[in-house]
């Protein structure tokens, strides 16, 4: 039973020490290309709460690892279209959404810069603007994140703001 103990606390280490990168998802993209205060923001459709940002682009621009980590999924859903979810650092799921197509595969390990899909709009941003829905959630709670006067409180607990991401270039969140 304590190896098994022992087992399990090495692996949940080994996610707090792998090193996070921080690159804009979309090749050629900067911080002018999402509106900062679209995280959180609601209402928002069918999830009521817009839980990542949107990266404008234009169709087929490259799409890549935001961070290094496993790939998990790939695959189809009728909201975010073609997806790629990616486990990294700190236990976080790097969401990729609305690609035209993925070039990754589950089980490929993706250093930072790797591409994994192209920008679209498929899945409910069908007739809007080609744009990569970029989404950052933790598997674990981030206490010190909740807002109780959020709409779904308890999940500002899990998501981090891709843009603030982005921005902490070269600083650890």
């Amino acid at each position: 039973m304590s190896k098994v103990i022992v087992l399990v606390a090495l692996i949940i280490s080994a996610g707090w020490l792998l090193p996070e990168g921080h690159e804009i998802p979309v090749v050629g993209a900067s911080s002018t290309d999402w509106n900062p205060r679209s995280f959180w923001h609601s209402p928002w459709g069918r999830s009521g709460v817009h839980k990542g940002i949107d990266i404008f682009a234009k169709e087929g621009r490259p799409v890549v690892a935001a961070s290094p980590g496993l790939v998990v999924y790939t695959g189809y859903n009728d909201i975010g279209g073609n997806v790629v979810l990616v486990l990294g650092a700190k236990w976080r799921f790097y969401y990729y959404a609305h690609l035209h197509d993925t070039v990754s595969h589950v089980g490929q390990w993706l250093a930072t810069g790797d591409v994994l899909g192209s920008v679209s709009n498929t899945g409910n941003a069908q007739g809007k603007p080609p744009h990569l829905h970029f989404a950052i959630r933790s598997l674990l709670p981030l206490l010190g994140q909740f807002q109780a006067n959020k709409p779904q409180a308890l999940l500002t607990m899990f998501y981090v703001d891709p843009g603030g991401y982005l921005a902490g270039a070269g600083r650890s969140l």
